[in-house]
């Protein structure tokens, strides 16, 4: 079937990032405000707390959306200092089909 002249077709990007956070970013809500934020673009994956104060995340989706997460983790919740947030690219055969927040690594 031909497309109308003018018409592109827009393919959505997917990327699959894993995320530290650093600064104080545990005790003020920043694992399931990210979460939330995660939902809400509708990402899948997961973040949890770790022992050595940051914040872990696995993220997976549209790369609109989550650009948009990442801008939103650069300031987190609004008790939350973030210092630095570290990202890289990882296989997205290790993320759930949805967002959920896990214990504590």
């Amino acid at each position: 079937m031909r497309r109308p002249a003018g018409r592109a077709t827009i393919v959505a990007m997917k990327v699959t990032k894993r995320l530290r956070i650093r600064g104080r970013v545990q005790g003020v809500g920043f694992r399931a405000s990210l979460a939330d934020e995660a939902r809400l673009r509708g990402l899948a994956g997961w973040v949890r707390n770790r022992r050595d104060g940051t914040v872990e995340a696995m993220v997976h989706g549209d790369s609109q959306q989550f650009d948009a997460l990442l801008a939103w983790a650069r300031r987190g919740p609004r008790a939350a200092r973030v210092d630095r947030v570290e990202v890289d690219d990882v296989e997205a055969a290790a993320v759930p089909a949805h967002f959920e927040q896990r214990p504590t690594a």
